[in-house]
């Protein structure tokens, strides 16, 4: 890149544009600071009362009114959390053959249709010189939705500005560690044994966090920023928004310091717990690494006692950025300004490092067909020089070759001519053959996969249908033979159905069941404010009870018992199992289990188990009423059998039942009180890669889904599961 071409990196934050201009300068092998420029927003981008895209428009116009880009490249960054990440460990490769591999590796690892993300690649590792193998390759996938990035290219297109470079935050900081921090140019090979470095860079909502030695690169986005620290400070202090984040960063000069920090410090261990926990993520699939040091970045470093509390607990050297090390240029870096905001434009300096080719990262987001286009712009003066010379060749070759065809004879060439018609003729019906074959072929593999599709995800499925099975309450199978049927732990399912729903129709069926009294008493408090927003499957359990506890008149009957057991479970995130293990309920895409309805029936057994129609009812919305075949059996309801079942206490419920003509032999039938419920909840099959240990984990992950999610490919509307499950 020429040495007078300069590189705009620019971030926008959500309190401000940082922008830096930099130059490499060949004789000197430096990077040189020419230009830089703040612009806050007059209001934070994630304020309630903000909207974000006027107030990016304004910063980029006022940016614009004090900065000419002129000949120089521009790139921009992206939130780290927008974006996904994944890194592959490889097995031995021939260095040529990386890119069939990652193509492969990325159908697998990005969870969205290709057509629908922009995604690029990075490989950490280098060959082996005589055998040209990599024999301890990484590579990192990262992908953007094709939406968000457009989000993010827009505000710079409308005013004219071309973009050669859209990088994620993550990795525009891994390039400001690498080079400045590291010391590490492009051309440089980092030791594998070199030393770790934690990066941190706090925003406004997020803080970014890094490890890395220059060859590897680990990378985790923590959810409090400078914002949290504010917050605490307005509920405990009562303090308006402005007065808090002044006080925040000013607690060192408060009348009373203790309790600033006081108020600070429940976020100030939250935060370190979640630094802790990825160190200690980190050193347990990285054993041989070890961090030496700490480098905080981001505006929210400014905070006063941030460093040294984080010295105090993480046991490391920490370091608040308070120059760049590999930066020179008195213009810039001596001007006041830039002195006081330098926290912030770590990420604005690895972006325009990129551009000037002094870091190994070469990922790019931007949208392949706008590089296409700009090439064709950039090469049509000369395609059309080309088109035109081509032209007049073809001109004057046609009008020589018209000059010389009334020479031709037709009689030394009017077989040659025969013969090429009639090979002519002969290609095209073979040709046509052949089409008729690639289709009949392409429909024969469509029917083939009709065939095989259904077993794709079908460890999903297996996985749903073994947390219904784990969710229903059981007895010892040694004991249960001797124990009466009212007694036992036990419930028989009769039917399982899972339909597949869209979004919105998930979204009916939600509002349906917040209308239904019964229903929406039983929907969990996770579930009752966050409506559906995802395609997935609506699961029906049909099934019976006859469980019966006298003692227990909450939990331990009718559909007290059904609420208490197989309902209560499938509200759980995870249900322990023996062993010390635990499976995954919520945590797999169960979600939104209610009771939609039951009924109490009243039945009596004969002792050989031959039942017939009851002569007692409970009347009632809930209960089905059956009528009796012997009139003369009496007309007790169930409340009476309740009582008479209590009078007589355990193990005696069996009642003689006198003939009503003499002589005939007594009969002993046995009452019992049969609950019958159906229980309906949604399923969003997710992948492993989506689910989190703690339940706010999960719904960040599963979040990222979207309302784009699709059900399992190729799966039938209705799915019925075999009947008769205990």
């Amino acid at each position: 890149m020429a040495s007078k071409r300069g590189a705009w990196g620019i971030e926008i934050g959500q309190s401000a544009l940082k922008a830096i201009r930099l130059e490499f300068n060949e004789n000197t092998e430096q990077v040189v600071a020419t230009a830089f420029d703040f612009v806050p927003h007059p209001k934070i981008l994630s304020q309630p009362d903000a909207i974000p895209e006027e107030l990016i428009a304004q910063s980029i116009e006022k940016f614009l009114s004090r900065n000419k880009l002129n000949n120089d490249v521009v790139g921009i960054s992206v939130p780290g959390q927008a974006a996904l990440t994944r890194f592959v460990q490889l097995p031995p490769v021939d260095a040529s053959k990386i890119k069939d591999i990652v193509q492969f590796e990325a159908r697998q690892q990005i969870p969205f249709d290709l057509d629908e993300v922009i995604w690029d690649y990075q490989t950490f590792g280098t060959a082996d010189e005589e055998t040209g193998y990599m024999l301890d390759a990484e590579v990192g996938l990262f992908a953007m939705k094709r939406d968000l990035i457009e989000q993010h290219f827009r505000p710079f297109s409308e005013v004219k500005i071309e973009l050669d470079l859209i990088q994620t935050a993550p990795l525009a900081l891994f390039n400001f560690l690498t080079f400045d921090q590291l010391g590490l140019k492009a051309e440089d090979q980092p030791a594998t044994d070199g030393e770790y470095i934690l990066l941190l860079d706090m925003g406004v909502d997020n803080t970014t966090l890094i490890v890395s030695n220059g060859q590897k690169i680990w990378t985790r986005n923590v959810g409090i920023g400078g914002n949290h620290f504010t917050r605490a400070l307005t509920k405990e202090m009562k303090l308006t928004f402005a007065k808090a984040e002044h006080l925040k960063c000013n607690a060192t000069r408060s009348p009373d310091p203790r309790a600033v920090f006081q108020a600070l410090r429940p976020v100030f261990n939250n935060f370190v717990a979640e630094i802790q926990r990825s160190i200690g993520f980190f050193s347990s699939v990285n054993r041989d690494a070890q961090i030496s040091r700490v480098v905080g970045v981001g505006n929210g470093f400014r905070m006063a006692g941030l460093q040294k509390f984080l010295q105090q607990n993480l046991q490391y050297d920490v370091e608040r950025l308070d120059s760049f090390n590999e930066l020179v240029g008195d213009k810039v870096i001596s001007e006041p300004m830039f002195t006081e905001n330098i926290l912030t434009y770590a990420v604005p300096y690895g972006i325009a490092l990129q551009m000037l080719d002094q870091c190994r990262i070469k990922t790019n987001l931007l949208p392949p067909e706008i590089l296409t286009t700009r090439k064709i712009r950039q090469k049509k003066p000369w395609a059309m020089v080309t088109a035109a010379t081509i032209m007049a060749g073809v001109t004057f070759s046609t009008l020589a070759y018209s000059m010389v065809s009334g020479s031709v004879s037709e009689e030394r060439f009017g077989d040659a001519e025969n013969a090429a018609t009639s090979l002519k003729t002969t290609v095209d019906q073979a040709k046509s053959k052949y089409d008729e074959l690639v289709a009949a072929n392409k429909k024969i593999a469509a029917k083939a996969n009709s065939f095989t599709s259904f077993v794709e995800n079908r460890e999903l499925w297996l996985e749903v249908y073994k947390a219904i099975n784990e969710s229903l309450p059981r007895d010892n199978p040694d004991l249960i033979d001797d124990m009466d049927l009212p007694d036992r732990e036990q419930i028989r399912l009769t039917s399982i159905t899972a339909n597949k729903q869209s979004a919105s129709q998930l979204t009916n069926w939600y509002n349906e069941i917040l209308a239904d009294d019964l229903a929406a008493a039983t929907l969990s408090d996770r579930d009752r404010d966050n409506p559906p927003n995802a395609n997935g499957y609506l699961f029906t359990l049909e099934g019976i009870s006859y469980h019966y506890d006298e003692n227990d008149l909450l939990k331990g009957q009718a559909e007290g018992y059904i609420k208490n057991t197989v309902l209560k479970n499938l509200q759980e995130w995870t249900i322990p199992l023996s062993g010390g293990f635990s499976f995954p309920i919520g945590k797999q895409g169960i979600s939104y289990p209610v009771l939609a309805n039951y009924e109490l029936i009243a039945r009596e057994l004969d002792l050989s188990g031959n039942e017939f129609d009851p002569n007692e009812f409970l009347e009632g919305p809930n209960v089905k009423l059956e009528e009796q075949p012997k009139p003369d059996a009496g007309n007790q309801n169930v409340d009476e059998e309740r009582d008479r079942r209590r009078s007589r206490g355990r193990g005696q419920s069996r009642t003689p039942i006198r003939s009503t003509t003499p002589g005939t032999e007594v009969e002993e039938k046995k009452s019992i009180l049969e609950t019958t419920f159906m229980i309906q909840f949604i399923w969003i099959p997710t992948p492993t890669e989506f689910r989190g240990e703690t339940v706010a984990e999960g719904m960040e992950l599963r979040s990222k889904l979207g309302s784009g999610t699709k059900p399992l490919k190729a799966e039938p509307e209705t799915r019925t599961f075999g009947s008769g499950r205990d």
